[in-house]
């Protein structure tokens, strides 16, 4: 299935590159691994995911922090957030 990005999503990701960047060039470019395979098993398929709040699911990282959020649209997927683990609960809420 086609994947999309919403813009705060990319946003979050470039800024999750640059803080591992600082500070492991080694630990950033896993993260993008990571990342990238995340989004090929959300591609592959999207509902293998559970569940999580307001239509959506969640993927959970396992090296990093973070959680992949998106929500299954008719002809699409649409991550709607990277959320790191410490960031308040539900900020993306109003991502459309």
């Amino acid at each position: 299935m086609d994947v999309r990005l919403h813009d705060e999503a990319v946003a979050e990701a470039r800024s999750a590159r640059e803080w591992y960047e600082a500070r492991n060039p080694t630990a950033a470019f896993a993260f993008f691994v990571e990342l990238d395979r995340a989004v090929d098993l959300i591609a592959e398929s999207p509902g293998r995911y559970p569940a999580y709040v307001l239509g959506t699911r969640r993927y959970l990282m396992r090296r990093f922090p973070f959680s992949v959020i998106y929500r299954v649209e008719s002809d699409h997927v649409l991550i709607v957030a990277l959320a790191h683990a410490k960031r308040r609960p539900g900020y993306w809420r109003k991502r459309r």
